[in-house]
C-alpha cells in the first residue's frame, strides 16, 4: 500500500484543524506553513475536504477552515478517501470487483484481507486520537512487531 503526497497532506492538515479546537477558523496559509505544505497544493486538497463534507469554509477577514465535525468522529480513513478515494485497490479497481484464475485464484482473498486489515486501523483511529498522541492499543501494538520500523 502506498500512502500519496495528496492523502498525507490532507490527514496533516485536519489534524492541524483537529488540534486548533473549536476556537477560530484557521487560514489555508497558517496550515500550510505549520504543516509544510506547498499552499496552492492545500488549497485544492481542503476544497476536496470541504466537498467531502470533512470541513466547513468561511470567506473574509475572519474567514479560514475549521473541521465540519467533531474530530472524534472523523477517521483517518474518512480523509484518506475523500482525496484519494478507495483506500485499497488493485490497477484502481476495488477487489470484490476482480477475478482471478488458476494459480492467482487465491490471490483475491489476499487482497480482500489486506483490504480489510487497512480499514480496521484506517477506520479505527480517529483525528483526535492522534492529535492528542493516543493511538489505540491495537495499533501502538503494531508498531512493536519487529522489523516495523526497518525496509526489507
Amino acid at each position: 500500500m502506498r500512502i500519496s503526497a495528496r492523502a498525507d497532506y490532507a490527514v496533516r492538515a485536519a489534524l492541524q484543524l483537529a488540534a486548533s479546537g473549536d476556537d477560530e477558523p484557521l487560514k489555508a496559509e497558517a496550515i500550510a506553513e505549520a504543516q509544510d505544505i506547498p499552499h496552492k497544493f492545500l488549497e485544492g486538497i481542503l476544497n476536496d475536504m470541504r466537498r467531502g463534507g470533512l470541513v466547513l469554509s468561511r470567506r473574509g477577514g475572519n474567514g479560514g477552515y475549521r473541521l465540519a465535525r467533531p474530530a472524534e468522529a472523523i477517521s483517518i480513513a474518512d480523509v484518506i478517501r475523500v482525496v484519494d478515494g478507495p483506500l485499497v485497490s488493485v490497477r484502481g479497481v476495488r477487489p470484490p470487483q476482480l477475478s482471478y484464475s488458476g494459480p492467482a485464484e487465491s490471490l483475491l482473498p489476499l487482497w480482500i484481507a489486506l483490504r480489510s486489515n487497512v480499514r480496521e486501523i484506517l477506520e479505527g483511529v480517529s483525528l483526535a486520537d492522534v492529535a492528542a498522541a493516543r493511538l489505540p492499543a491495537h495499533v501502538s501494538a503494531l508498531t512493536d512487531v519487529p522489523g516495523a520500523w526497518g525496509n526489507p
